[in-house]
């Protein structure tokens, strides 16, 4: 018990981090996917992106070619993506988040190959690939 008091600190950072993790497993996000490899499913298997930020964030630059449906419409529109079903979907968003949980949607949706793009827009744009503004 002296080691938990003298060390609170960083018992309370496990707990969160610990905390964090299950809570990825409990939502069901798909597996994460890093830049490059995201990159490689777009040119080699035609890999649909799927971004669920808000439209204001869309507005401002995606990936191109992607497809938007923000987070809270993705039900709604969950029939227009039937088509996709066979094909591997990168979901992206502005840090990997939201994703995470379009991911379990998607999943839950009878989706099987479903990626989380890690880090988002963020690391897309942090490893200098470009982002478009045009529909």
């Amino acid at each position: 018990m002296d080691f938990v008091q003298q060390n609170m600190m960083w018992v309370i950072a496990a707990i969160v981090s610990g905390a964090m993790v299950i809570s990825s497993f409990i939502r069901g996000g798909g597996k994460g996917v890093s830049v490059t490899e995201a990159t490689l499913m777009i040119n080699r298997e035609d890999a649909l992106v799927l971004d669920v930020r808000e439209s204001g964030e869309w507005s401002g630059g995606h990936i191109a070619n992607s497809r938007h449906i923000a987070l809270g419409q993705l039900a709604k529109h969950m029939s227009e993506l039937e088509k996709y079903k066979g094909k591997p979907v990168i979901v992206c968003c502005a840090s990997g988040n939201r994703s995470s949980s379009a991911c379990g949607t998607l999943k839950r949706a009878g989706f099987e190959r479903v990626f989380n793009l890690n880090g988002g827009i963020g690391a897309w744009t942090g490893a200098g690939l470009p982002i478009t503004v045009k529909n």
